[in-house]
């Protein structure tokens, strides 16, 4: 009897656990597919692929050590392993394909060190109480997700790229915002590896697939007295220019710029009232004392300033914070409404053109809807476009796609769960050469990778060798 949830091991899970004691772990069929899942819901494509997909058991260890125990023993029973923070990934990141044994890491949730610039954590800390105990201390994470009331460190690192902060910080992967980590191999005699400087991003963003991330140290910035704003546009062009000229204004530091379709504020319920209706809207993080500029850019581009609240005010409003209106989370506000609807990840024009976002607007049709965040890359400012998408079919969606990339734009696969899909990944062996030498057997998140059946043979040294081609 395997007692196998996914049916797709021939591993005898009671004994399994018995075996990972003193680990902590859930065996409960509803529970175990509860953990199974991340919001690749938000696409229809990843959602007929993923939503039979189940791990058979979930581990929660709450050390090192304790960690190491799970993948020796998942080592000794070829046991596929998925890691899991909080499940907060939309490619379907933390679904195990081929079942096997989930690790949660949010039992591992300590910060080790708050230092000046610097934190350092267990790689299942929850963002938001690192921040919070960041701000005590007059610091914060250079960069965070929108999801941080549920995200962890580790599961950022592990799958993100950008957020709150990337607008003046970069992307998460420049050199400073990752300053170190540490990753456990899965082997008889599991071990610790330090990653530091350039060598953090051959374990950032792959998905866990190539080492188990313990313990990571991120960049911190001051925290400053910053106010929640959003302003309205009568033309989408307004507020994309506008949002352009805030993102690089000398005399304003906003940690957070995006721009959404008036359309799309039709799923903001809780901004009744406190935006003006059927307008373009631009949100942003400013500093307490760049506020009497940031309302002369928004006056001087032709827009209405219709909100400006401290955290403190927006909660006494019952309101939330400004980020819960940006990146993904703007997907999901119309996701809770309508199951119908989708996203694309697109690359834009560098440096921003607004007549190049006006050009194409009409072209796009009555089912795309857009939404740009703005980040600094290379040091200069650059656009995503993260739009609505009422999907229809995949045709459709690879027709919208194919409308984006004449025009100029790049395309990022936003419904495919392989991690060179994504355009992170996808030209360098050199994150494979590290699967081989963390995860010899390949038992780390299988079935993510397009390329590791063509090198998992090799040695490190081969894989590398590869890039040259």
């Amino acid at each position: 009897m395997t007692n196998s949830i996914s049916g797709k091991t021939g591993i005898d899970w009671a004994a399994f656990a018995a075996e990972l004691a003193p680990v902590d772990t859930i065996s409960e069929p509803v529970l175990v597919k509860k953990r199974s899942r991340d919001f690749f819901w938000y696409s229809p494509i990843l959602n007929a692929q993923l939503r039979r997909s189940f791990g058979d058991l979930v581990a929660l260890p709450k050390s090192a050590s304790e960690m190491a125990h799970c993948l020796k023993t998942a080592h000794a029973h070829d046991a596929p392993v998925v890691l899991r923070g909080g499940g907060t990934g939309n490619y379907g990141q933390a679904v195990p394909l081929e079942g096997g044994l989930i690790i949660e890491t949010t039992a591992m949730n300590r910060i080790l060190e708050i230092r000046d610039g610097h934190v350092t954590t267990q790689a299942g800390a929850n963002i938001q109480a690192v921040n919070a105990a960041l701000h005590a201390q007059g610091q914060e994470l250079a960069i965070f997700p929108s999801t941080q009331d549920i995200a962890t460190i580790g599961g950022f690192v592990a799958g993100g790229s950008s957020g709150i902060g990337s607008v003046a910080q970069g992307m998460l992967r420049d050199p400073g915002n990752i300053l170190s980590l540490r990753a456990m191999s899965v082997t008889d005699d599991p071990q610790e590896r330090l990653f530091k400087g350039d060598d953090v991003n051959q374990i950032h963003h792959a998905w866990g697939m190539n080492g188990v991330i313990t313990e990571v140290t991120l960049r911190t910035v001051p925290h400053r007295d910053r106010i929640g704003c959003m302003a309205t546009f009568d033309t989408y062009r307004q507020a994309y220019a506008a949002g352009f000229a805030l993102a690089r204004a000398p005399d304003i530091a906003p940690r957070l710029v995006s721009t959404v379709d008036a359309r799309i504020c039709e799923y903001f319920p809780r901004l009744t009232g406190h935006i003006r209706p059927e307008k373009h809207l631009l949100v942003s993080l400013v500093p307490a004392e760049d506020m009497a500029a940031f309302r002369n850019l928004i006056a001087n581009r032709g827009g209405h300033v219709d909100l400006a609240m401290s955290g403190a005010e927006l909660k006494a409003a019952n309101l939330p914070h400004v980020f819960a209106f940006s990146y993904n989370h703007t997907t999901l506000q119309v996701l809770k409404a309508d199951r119908g609807a989708t996203y694309l990840q697109v690359g834009c024009p560098v440096p921003p053109d607004p007549d190049a976002i006006a050009r194409l607007r009409p072209q796009l049709g009555s089912d795309v809807w857009q939404h740009h965040e703005y980040s600094l890359i290379d040091g200069q400012i650059v656009t995503f476009d993260l739009p609505i998408v009422w999907f229809s079919t995949r045709d459709r969606l690879h027709e919208i796609e194919a409308i984006y990339e004449s025009n100029g734009f790049t395309v990022y696969d936003a419904h495919t769960f392989m991690v060179e899909g994504g355009g992170l990944k996808n030209a360098d062996y050199r994150h494979l050469a590290w699967k081989k030498r963390m995860d010899p057997k390949g038992l780390l998140n299988p079935g993510k990778s397009r390329e590791w059946a063509r090198v998992k043979d090799m040695s490190p040294e081969e894989i590398e060798a590869m890039i040259a081609d």
